[in-house]
C-alpha cells in the first residue's frame, strides 16, 4: 500500500470515531426528514446527487484564489478575496448536501466521511478567517485553507470512487433484451410482489388485477432491497433510507435516491412470467422517458 492508502486504511477502521459519528448522524438524519429539504439536497430531481456539483463551485473559487496569490502582485488582492468570499458562500450548501449523504453511510464510509467533513468545515474556517486580515496573514490563511482542501478532496475521492458512496448501484446491470421467464405466474398472486432473477438481474414484480410490475430489485441510492420494502398507492418505499419509486416506470417519488429504478415490460406466456427491457422506441419506452425528464435510460453497459 501507499502512504495515502495506509493512512485511509485506519481512518476506515478506527472505530474510535463512531463514538462521534453514530450521534451526529442521527441528529443530521432528524434534521433533513422532511420531503422538501431531503429530496433537495439529496439531488432526486436533478437526476444525480446534488452533493458533486457544488463541491466543483468551493474549489474551483478557493483553487483560483491560489493562483491569484501567487502569480498576481498586491493589485490582484481584491480578486483573490472575491474568489475566496465566493468559495464561502459555495461551502455552506456543498457542506449541507454533504452532511445530508453521510448520513446514510456506514461503518468505514461513516468514518472516513467524518474526517472528510471535519477537514472541510477547517478549511472553510481559515478561509472565511482571511477575509478580515491584512495582505500577508490572509495569503497565509488561505494556503493553509487551500492545503487542507486538498487533503479533503483526497478522502472526497475515495469515498466516490474507491468506496462507491452514492453511485449508482444498477448502472452496470444488463437486464435481458428478450422476453426471459422468471416466475411461475401461479406463483405471484394479485396484490402480492416478489424478486426474481432475469439472466443474472434481480427484478422486483408486482401483480394488481389489470397489470404485471418490474423494475430492478436493488435500490440505485445504495443498494437497499426493494424486495424487502411496502408497496402502497402503486409505489415501493425502499427499507433502508426511504426512497420510494414508482411500480409502473421506476420513477421516483421521494428521494434521497436520485437515479430512477430500471424498469421492465412485463407479461404472462405459457403460465410464466416473463420479463424484458423495452425495446428503444416501443410504447413503454417512450413512455418511461416522458415519465422520468431527466435523460434517464436502462444502462446497457457490460457487466464488470
Amino acid at each position: 500500500m501507499s502512504m495515502p492508502h495506509r493512512a485511509v486504511h485506519r481512518l476506515e477502521n478506527a472505530e474510535a470515531l463512531d463514538k462521534v459519528a453514530e450521534p451526529l448522524s442521527s441528529v443530521v438524519q432528524r434534521a433533513v426528514r422532511p420531503r422538501l429539504v431531503r429530496d433537495l439536497l439529496s439531488g432526486t430531481k436533478l437526476g444525480h446527487p446534488l452533493h458533486p456539483v457544488l463541491t466543483d463551485v468551493a474549489i474551483g473559487a478557493w483553487s483560483m484564489a491560489g493562483l491569484v496569490d501567487v502569480a498576481g502582485g498586491p493589485e490582484a488582492e481584491p480578486v483573490a478575496d472575491l474568489l475566496t468570499a465566493a468559495g464561502v458562500a459555495a461551502a455552506v450548501p456543498t457542506a449541507l448536501s454533504g452532511f445530508n449523504d453521510w448520513a446514510d453511510t456506514l461503518g468505514a464510509e461513516r468514518r472516513v466521511g467524518l474526517v472528510h467533513a471535519g477537514i472541510n468545515t477547517a478549511a472553510l474556517a481559515l478561509y472565511a478567517a482571511s477575509l478580515g486580515v491584512r495582505s500577508g496573514k490572509a495569503k497565509a490563511l488561505r494556503f493553509a485553507g487551500l492545503a487542507a482542501m486538498g487533503v479533503s478532496a483526497y478522502l472526497g475521492g475515495h469515498l466516490t470512487f474507491t468506496r462507491g458512496v452514492n453511485v449508482n448501484r444498477t448502472a452496470w446491470q444488463q437486464g435481458p433484451e428478450e422476453w426471459t421467464p422468471v416466475l411461475a405466474a401461479s406463483e405471484l398472486a394479485e396484490g402480492e410482489h416478489r424478486t426474481a432473477d432475469a439472466d443474472g438481474v434481480r427484478v422486483l414484480l408486482y401483480r394488481t388485477s389489470t397489470k404485471l410490475h418490474a423494475i430492478a430489485a436493488t435500490c440505485t441510492h445504495l443498494g437497499g432491497p426493494l424486495g424487502e420494502g411496502t408497496i402502497e398507492d402503486g409505489c415501493v418505499t425502499c427499507p433502508w433510507h426511504g426512497s420510494t419509486f414508482r411500480l409502473d416506470d421506476g420513477g421516483i417519488e421521494r428521494g434521497p435516491a436520485s437515479a430512477p429504478q430500471p424498469s421492465y415490460e412485463a407479461r404472462i406466456q405459457n403460465g410464466r412470467i416473463e420479463v424484458r427491457v423495452p425495446p428503444p422506441g416501443t410504447q413503454s419506452d417512450m413512455a418511461n422517458e416522458g415519465a422520468h425528464r431527466m435523460g434517464r435510460h436502462l444502462t446497457r453497459t457490460p457487466a464488470e
